[in-house]
């Protein structure tokens, strides 16, 4: 695994202030925060993490919107249970959980993993989702560079006592139910990685309106953000001087950041905030 830098570590050292509750749906005690008042909102973290990790950006997405951070199957503070880590059972888990909370369409953000999972929510249950956000998340698997597959393929059982120095480990076994865990989530998260996926069809029909955002780091290059602002209808023509061209989904891409910083980059909210309250851009 790559070494973070000292302001990963803090970002994913984060430590939030909302107000944390269960919720029994789809056969999994999700643990969620909410945070603030208005338009619902839901973030859902990357691999390895909590809806802890996003830091800052809780609070300022909070300042117009009812944040409501979870924490994914086997991540934070909920407990795993007898079945994989995927997009596609966590995306159920999601549309259970905005109709458990009575969420009229909420808007999603997703990062990495939680983006994947956004994605799925979206087109497997258009009707429960507002707005979305896909912030660092491949459509295909093989999108990554090389170099971050040859990592993930060393995701295992055995390299949770390698991994007992990383903020990832120490955030984890500071909130998770069962610590001890942390080997079986490693494997489950491995599993995960190592199944192929490609998107690109899907997306097309894809009917919420999206706000692809990526580093100018992180582990795919730009130029697949692109791609996929592409497929959502982007980039085919001038926007014009009034703005009557511009497509209904957008594309940033956020520079001097990586995907391991991004999460927790005030940037990100500053790039999310404006996409969910332009009310020109309607959520389908």
């Amino acid at each position: 695994m790559k070494e973070m830098t000292r302001e990963a570590e803090g970002a994913w050292a984060s430590r939030s202030t909302g107000v944390g509750r269960y919720a029994d749906v789809n056969g999994v005690n999700l643990y969620y925060e909410t945070f603030g008042a208005g338009q619902p909102l839901i973030v859902l973290h990357g691999g390895l993490g909590s809806g802890q990790m996003f830091g800052p950006n809780l609070a300022l997405l909070a300042e117009g919107h009812q944040v409501i951070a979870v924490d994914l199957q086997g991540h934070g503070r909920t407990a795993d249970i007898e079945r994989p880590l995927s997009t596609e059972l966590m995306a159920g888990d999601i549309a259970a959980l905005i109709e458990h909370l009575k969420l009229e369409r909420p808007d999603l953000v997703g990062v990495s993993l939680g983006g994947g999972v956004a994605l799925i929510t979206a087109l497997r249950h258009p009707e429960l989702v507002g707005k979305l956000v896909l912030v660092s998340t491949p459509i295909r698997r093989s999108a990554f560079y090389p170099e971050i597959l040859a990592q993930q393929a060393l995701v295992t059982a055995a390299a949770a006592e390698g991994m007992k120095q990383t903020p990832m480990y120490q955030l984890y076994t500071s909130i998770a139910p069962r610590p001890e865990d942390w080997p079986r989530l490693l494997t489950k998260i491995g599993d995960a990685m190592k199944v192929d996926f490609d998107y690109a069809k899907e997306i097309v029909g894809l009917t919420a309106a999206t706000l692809i955002v990526a580093a100018d780091a992180d582990i795919f290059p730009p130029a697949h953000a692109v791609e996929v602002f592409g497929l959502l209808g982007g980039g085919k023509r001038d926007g014009g001087w009034d703005g009557s061209g511009r497509p209904r989904s957008r594309l940033a891409i956020l520079p001097g950041l990586t995907h391991y910083t991004i999460f927790n980059a005030p940037a990100l909210a500053a790039a999310i905030i404006p996409f969910l309250d332009d009310t020109t851009v309607p959520d389908r």
